[in-house]
């Protein structure tokens, strides 16, 4: 394990994002990505996938517990600052992206309503089951985590570093020590980074200055305007950042990690994580799945097969 090199330490990513934050459908649990800065002039326009034409499914929707469809609805909560996964519309308020665009297709099937609330990343898992039916925010899967709660594959997603265009800051990704390292608080790279930066100070190197951030928006918007030298986020959140950044952000080396990202439900409800486990299926098989993927230019991380707690290194 190479003390510098966030390859080595984690082959795990999270949550992290773009320049665009949160708000829900109507709902929000106020967190810190409704501000001004991270909404920002640059909100996509891009729209949601027509989820319309999913319909309820008998079976599968008669498998989730009466804790769940007593109220109608279906609540999910999420971070959506982490485009293209979950972010916020140009309107501001409406969560889109394909992490959303699958809950609410998986609320058809079950013939719920779906509510979407926004929250700080690092507060989701502690409330579901509480709050929250489900967690949708790209959520990788760590053992860590299965000890909390249960969780269904959807995706696989890699990770990738990005600095300002021509790395005007010569970052070294192999070697991080006597950097600003930005990233989301509650995260795996936030862990990550920790661990780099004990092992610089061991070896007797630069300190690395971490700046953690609510959302991984803010993260991203410090590179933009200098205030760190990179952020690290799952692969699709760094190229899409880049994409909507206008040139002002660059990828540092290659993707690496390919990890499964997952729904996570409340640890030893059965009955849901199963109702989950058959809908995404379900979405896969129809090709429903694979048409929101497209959508949104991420189908290089498609799964054919929607699992039950995977095991993870």
């Amino acid at each position: 394990m190479q003390s510098t090199k966030l390859k080595s330490i984690m082959a795990i990513a999270l949550s992290s994002a773009m320049l665009f934050a949160t708000a829900a459908c109507g709902t929000s649990d106020k967190a810190d990505a409704g501000t001004d800065s991270a909404k920002g002039s640059d909100a996509a326009t891009i729209t949601s996938y027509d989820v319309s034409s999913v319909e309820k499914d008998d079976t599968i929707a008669a498998l989730l517990p009466e804790s769940v469809t007593k109220d109608g609805k279906l609540t999910i909560g999420t971070n959506p600052s982490y485009a293209p996964a979950e972010f916020l519309d140009a309107d501001g308020k409406t969560q889109i992206g394909y992490d959303m665009d699958l809950a609410r297709a998986m609320g058809n099937i079950f013939g719920l309503e779906t509510e979407i609330v926004s929250s700080n990343f690092d507060t989701i898992i502690p409330a579901i089951g509480s709050k929250y039916d489900l967690g949708i925010a790209a959520f990788t899967i760590t053992k860590e985590r299965m000890e909390s709660v249960d969780f269904v594959s959807y995706f696989t997603a890699g990770m990738g570093y990005a600095v300002a265009t021509g790395n005007p800051k010569n970052v070294d990704e192999n070697d991080l020590c006597g950097l600003n390292v930005a990233v989301e608080t509650g995260t795996v790279e936030e862990e990550a980074i920790n661990k780099t930066a004990k092992q610089c100070k061991a070896d007797g190197k630069k300190d690395i200055t971490i700046q953690s951030s609510k959302q991984q928006t803010d993260a991203t918007t410090a590179v933009v305007t200098g205030k760190a030298d990179v952020f690290f986020a799952d692969s699709p959140v760094v190229g899409y950042a880049i994409a909507q950044t206008d040139g002002q952000l660059e990828q540092l080396g290659k993707d690496f990690d390919e990890v499964p990202n997952a729904i996570a439900i409340k640890k030893g409800d059965s009955q849901t994580t199963e109702a989950v486990q058959k809908a995404m299926q379900k979405l896969m098989d129809d090709g429903t799945y694979t048409k929101i993927l497209q959508h949104w230019g991420v189908e290089s991380g498609a799964l054919d097969k929607a699992e039950i707690n995977p095991a993870v290194e």
